[in-house]
């Protein structure tokens, strides 16, 4: 009846649910079963000697077949029917027949049981086994045929055919079966074969408790089934999922191939590296990499399944040794994949300088996968398995191919944004000024950090302009966007500020300026970009001989400047739009710098470093900038602290940041006049400029400054009117003024042989270095520069 597995109580069971009676040739009953008299409730005195026909309720067939009936129950067969199976065998040599009676749901059941244990044993694709108490095998369907390993025969137990701890492992969970009756659902297991070397299954396992009649524990039944190719998909799936969500997120082509190793590592191999050439790190395309120097090569990541990267193996960083050029790694830089046992390993690295930094202890497979986007070989990633690693095949190439390709794209958007970025920043660095200038009017240094958050390069930048009259202005603006566009926007309204300050107009004129030029731009730009061109800025002019410094904004954040007593303020500037908005005049604000004063001019960047809203964000600069302040100290140190949180974590937005300590002329080196409109002044004017030059022994350009004031002053009395105010500033240069209230342009003319006017300006330019007009609010003042170089005055002799 199948039940080999069971023990004596599952025996008693079948037979106590057994009924029988002895039947004579005729049929009469002549012995009765305890189980039949349970069975119909019939003693063995009512039964015995009476035709078993009377039994049935309905007449069975002649002779009696097996096969379901119906038979009386109770005394005399009053207590109605029975739903039986019976079936009839004769005895051997007594001339008797048994009848054979069980339930018909007791005799179902046992059929069911039986065609499910034979649908069981006779499986060819699912493992079955009954154990005993002691785990040790009564009947299995496992044979060779099944899972290609070995057959365990009856009494053995799992040690004998699987390693020691995979046995241990199976065991505990099957005692845990056995003791609570809680049953085991397909839980995965790996397991390694004993007498087949290399031989491993990932099997699915269930098993559930059997129990005996008297309801005992008295085994373990146990389902297997191989699902080696089921996890080996399910893993395959888990790490190009991975590969999807974690390669390829960053611009940076180290953290790309440190995400491509972690992956590799996450189940797949036990070690992995990432190799590329040297200027790939550097946004460059690379050429072929066998037998190159030691350093063109090199290691930019790495990673362990279990433990730190070996300390000798090689580190991230270094520069790997020479390959050498063989056919396995020409394939490779040809974008081939390379996978090698361990006998590969030793033939293709046999030599000392490799195998030591780049074979793994107890190495036994590699394989190599190159990094090809676009045509182009960028390096390869190196996946190590060791120990008792599962060996390298066909189908792991195909997958370390397939994540490989989504790393190199990661890699080589990575590199030709580095390319991107660096042309940009080079760009924008070859568009700023000097870092540094030292002047009679200030010395400044200037700084611009790139943000490297995500958002990239920007417009931000500062300026520092020499003016005549030893005055300076000094600029910080910030382009709307972000890119290559931005830095040459910039550029563009850089050249237009430093042209229109040559023009020497107020800061606030330079600004509308500069607010039509950004209009033109938007208007060139295209139709869905136009509402992208814009700009804020700051232009201030500081004059060394007054002290004075005027600024206007265009929606830049106020400026802040640290007094000489080591006190900050925070300059309030008459507020304005940023530029290419319009509608609204900009306005200037004029405030007194002593000398040692230090002024800072910086763009919104700046206020953004702590993660913080703009008040704050002032609140901070300015207390940094407060403490960092001591007079005399360097600039670019003051100005490197307040920058500190961005060597920490990279700026957000681009931060230009412009200091300038003003520096003022001595008052002995100025010497002012005012003159009435009238012919007598330009005599006076000639002799007070000879005797302040005399004064300041500079007897040797005499002649010459006093050409010029002549000439000016002449001019001033005859077409502009008075007061005419004369002013000479002794510096390296000794400049020379003349204000008038008159707002006409001056024009320098050729005149003919025979006019009588006309030549001033020509003589004034031909008697100095350079000469110039601005214009204030009322008048204009004409400037002049003549060099101081110890020479004589060169005019006189042409001139006297």
């Amino acid at each position: 009846m199948g039940m080999t597995a069971g023990s004596t109580g599952d025996q008693g069971y079948f037979f106590n649910a057994l009924a029988t009676a002895l039947l004579d040739d005729e049929n009469t009953v002549v012995g009765w079963s305890p189980g039949a008299r349970r069975l119909l409730d019939r003693p063995a005195e009512e039964v015995c000697g009476r035709n078993v026909r009377e039994l049935f309720a309905e007449p069975p067939p002649s002779p009696i077949t097996a096969g379901p009936a119906k038979l009386r129950r109770g005394p005399g067969g009053s207590g109605g029917t029975e739903d039986v199976c019976v079936d009839t065998t004769p005895l051997t040599g007594a001339g008797t027949r048994l009848l054979l009676m069980a339930p018909a749901r007791t005799a179902v059941e046992w059929g069911q049981s039986v065609s499910l244990l034979r649908a069981l044993f006779a499986q060819g694709r699912i493992g079955f086994a009954v154990v005993d108490q002691d785990f040790k095998l009564l009947r299995s369907n496992v044979t060779p045929e099944i899972f290609g390993g070995p057959a365990m025969a009856p009494g053995t137990r799992l040690e004998t055919v699987l390693f020691a701890e995979d046995a241990e492992v199976i065991e505990a969970e099957l005692r845990k079966v056995l003791e609570t009756g809680v049953p085991i659902i397909a839980s995965g297991r790996r397991v390694r074969s004993l007498q087949l070397p290399g031989m491993k299954w990932t099997m699915a396992l269930s098993a559930f408790r059997l129990e005996d009649a008297r309801g005992h524990p008295s085994g373990v039944a146990v389902v297997v089934n191989d699902i080696s190719e089921q996890e080996r998909v399910r893993r395959h799936r888990d790490l190009l999922h991975q590969a999807a969500t974690r390669i390829g997120v960053s611009l940076d082509v180290v953290r790309t191939a440190q995400a491509l190793v972690e992956v590799v590592v996450s189940g797949f191999a036990d070690y992995a590296a990432v190799d590329v050439p040297k200027p790939v790190l550097e946004g460059n395309e690379p050429t072929l990499t066998l037998g190159k120097p030691d350093d063109y090569l090199s290691r930019i990541a790495v990673a362990a399944a279990a433990g730190p990267w070996p300390a000798d193996l090689l580190q991230m960083g270094e520069s790997c040794p020479v390959l050498p050029d063989i056919e396995e790694l020409r394939l490779v830089q040809q974008g081939r994949p390379l996978m090698l046992d361990r006998q590969g390993i030793d033939r293709l690295l046999d030599h000392p300088p490799l195998d030591k930094v780049l074979v793994p202890a107890n190495a036994q497979g590699l394989l190599v996968s190159p990094l090809t986007a676009r045509g182009l070989t960028l390096g390869a990633v190196a996946a190590w398995r060791t120990g008792q690693s599962d060996p390298f095949d066909e189908t792991d190439v195909t997958l370390l191919s397939e994540i490989s390709s989504r790393a190199a794209l990661g890699i080589d958007n990575a590199r030709r944004y580095t390319r991107e970025h660096r042309a940009a920043v080079t760009l924008q660095q070859r568009l700023l000024p000097r870092a540094t200038t030292d002047t009679t009017a200030a010395e400044t240094t200037g700084i611009y950090r790139p943000a490297s958050g995500g958002v990239g390069l920007g417009g931000d930048w500062f300026d520092v302009i020499q003016l005549p009259s030893l005055r300076v202005a000094f600029v910080v603006g910030d382009v709307i966007g972000h890119g290559l566009a931005a830095a040459a926007t910039m550029g563009r309204l850089r050249t237009a500020i430093q042209t229109f300050a040559d023009l020497e107009q107020e800061p606030e004129e330079v600004l509308s300026h500069v607010e039509n030029l950004v209009q033109r731009l938007a208007a060139e730009a295209p139709a869905g970009q136009r509402d992208t061109v814009g700009a804020t800025c700051l232009y201030a002019v500081y004059d060394p001989a007054t002290g004075r410094c005027t600024l206007a904004s265009a929606g830049m954040p106020p400026p802040l400047v640290v007094l000489p007593d080591g006190s900050t303020e925070l300059l309030d500037v008459a507020p304005a739009p940023p530029l290419g908005v319009g509608g609204m005049p900009f306005g200037s604000t004029t405030v007194d710098l002593p000398p040692g004063s230090v002024l800072a001019l910086y763009t919104d960047g700046m206020l953004g470093l702590d993660d913080v809203d703009a008040h704050e964000g002032l609140r901070r600069l300015r207390s940094v900038l407060a403490e960092q302040y001591r007079p005399g100290r360097d600039l670019d140190e003051i100005g490197h602290a307040l920058l500190a949180g961005a060597h920490d974590r990279p700026p957000r937005d681009d931060i230009a940041l412009l200091l300038a300590r003003t520096r003022a002329v001595p008052p002995g080196n100025i010497a002012t006049w005012r003159f009435p409109a009238e012919a007598a002044s330009v005599s006076k004017a000639r002799e007070a400029a000879s005797r302040q030059l005399a004064a300041w022994g500079l007897e040797e350009v005499a002649f010459t400054t006093e050409l010029v004031v002549s000439e000016l002053l002449t001019n001033a009395v005859r077409y502009a009117g008075g007061p005419v105010g004369l002013r000479l500033i002794r510096e390296k240069v000794l400049i020379c003024e003349v204000t008038d209230p008159s707002n006409t342009q001056p024009r320098l003319l050729r005149a003919a042989t025979l006019d009588e006017g006309g030549r001033g300006l020509f003589i004034v330019a031909q008697c100095t270095s350079r000469w110039g007009c601005r214009y204030g609010r009322q008048g204009k003042t004409i400037w002049t520069e003549q060099p101081l170089d110890g020479r004589p005055d060169r005019y006189a002799p042409l001139l006297g």
